[in-house]
């Protein structure tokens, strides 16, 4: 049941999605973030950072595993991922970060199906 509207091709794209996301924003809130203090590391912003490199983690480990709960997970990661990707945006000067999350949204909003129908 889980994931079967989607093709072996789009479960491994979004996977290659999630794990670059995860690396992004664990990497930018690692170096980055903790040099430029500020904004920065207020702890709203580098704690949703670091949620939103675990939740694509997990996201991309439950499409590993062919989990029933796959699409559900991906929904949450859609929801989190955009939420980074608006804190990076206004903060400003985290262009790669928030494009990853981006990118990784549209890819679990494309896996997790649209949680507003």
């Amino acid at each position: 049941m889980a994931l079967s509207m989607n093709t072996s091709q789009n479960i491994d794209s979004c996977i290659d999605v999630c794990n670059s996301c995860h690396q992004i924003c664990l990497q930018t809130a690692m170096t980055y973030c903790l040099e430029s203090g500020g904004e920065h590391v207020e702890p709203e912003h580098l704690r949703l950072m670091m949620n939103c490199a675990e939740i694509c983690q997990t996201a991309s480990n439950f499409m590993l595993s062919g989990s029933r709960f796959s699409e559900q997970i991906c929904r949450v990661c859609t929801e989190i991922c955009d939420a980074c990707a608006e804190s990076c945006e206004k903060i400003g000067d985290m262009e790669e970060c928030a494009s990853a999350c981006r990118d990784c949204a549209e890819s679990c909003r494309n896996m997790g199906g649209d949680a507003t129908s």
